[in-house]
């Protein structure tokens, strides 16, 4: 199979594909579209192209249509749908005494890897901190950065309050992971710009989807921020001697209670340009 096969039975020549390939590297060429010179390298193997074929025509040497999830209008949200759908989410920071199988959080995890990416270098590199007493050990690592910042940048450390999830953590209390029995982390390497972004959006795509396995989620934000600047922990995770950089991280786990109501947020401010 070369790199971009046409079946011109099935092609009808609209030229939709040649208008939504991203990079521009297929035009119209005696009415059927044909590939440009150097395509093949040019290529970003986004899927667009595959993916939008009203005939299914067009196929990549990585891609065919059979491959492709077919949409399903009578799953499409419309926007009541995807409101509530958006506004069901809940930051949970109260967990029942339950793992979720491993299958689950894969699933989960499979699930957000289709969130978009610059160049759709999909650089996102995903950890799952498994065991309980891993997340609990973990989490200390993360007070002893809190404790280094009550020290060194009193000011940052103010109004984090992180002298009061200390003071938590000391009486007993997981103010770091809040008694979550697993941490999903998202890592990109160090030396790729778009590992950031796309980790961010990749761990957004992984909070939305999970209420639908009956899960709950939170972001972690003081985990996250040792993980990018505590040695110790950086060292523990793996990121060091990997040349990974943490951008995300999400306590995962089953809820104790049920949410019955959507708060309103504020109302948001627009400037039209």
């Amino acid at each position: 199979m070369t790199f971009m096969t046409i079946d011109m039975e099935k092609c009808n020549k609209d030229g939709i594909c040649v208008a939504e390939c991203p990079m521009k590297i297929i035009q119209m060429k005696d009415e059927a579209p044909v590939p440009v010179a150097g395509a093949e390298t040019l290529c970003i193997r986004c899927g667009h192209c595959v993916a939008v074929c009203p005939t299914a025509a067009l196929s990549l040497d990585t891609l065919t249509p059979s491959e492709c999830l077919p949409v399903n209008k009578e799953l499409l949200l419309d926007p009541k749908q995807a409101e509530h759908f958006l506004r069901y989410r809940r930051s949970i920071r109260t967990y029942k005494e339950k793992a979720v199988d491993r299958e689950t959080l894969a699933e989960l995890i499979r699930i957000a890897s289709h969130a978009p990416s610059g160049h759709n270098s999909q650089p996102v590199s995903w950890q799952v901190i498994y065991e309980r007493d891993e997340v609990k050990r973990l989490s200390g690592m993360v007070i002893d950065w809190m404790k280094y910042v009550i020290k060194e940048q009193p000011k940052v450390a103010a109004l984090l309050h992180l002298d009061m999830v200390v003071a938590g953590w000391t009486f007993g209390l997981d103010t770091v992971s809040r008694d979550a029995p697993h941490l999903i982390l998202t890592n990109g390497h160090k030396t790729n710009i778009m590992a950031k972004p796309a980790c961010i959006i990749a761990m957004t795509y992984l909070e939305l989807a999970i209420p639908s396995f009956g899960l709950g989620g939170c972001w972690n934000g003081f985990f996250n921020a040792a993980a990018m600047t505590w040695p110790p922990l950086k060292e523990a995770l793996g990121l060091t001697a990997n040349n990974m950089e943490n951008h995300g991280a999400m306590m995962v786990g089953f809820p104790k209670f049920k949410y019955h109501r959507m708060p309103p947020r504020n109302t948001p401010a627009i400037t039209w340009a």
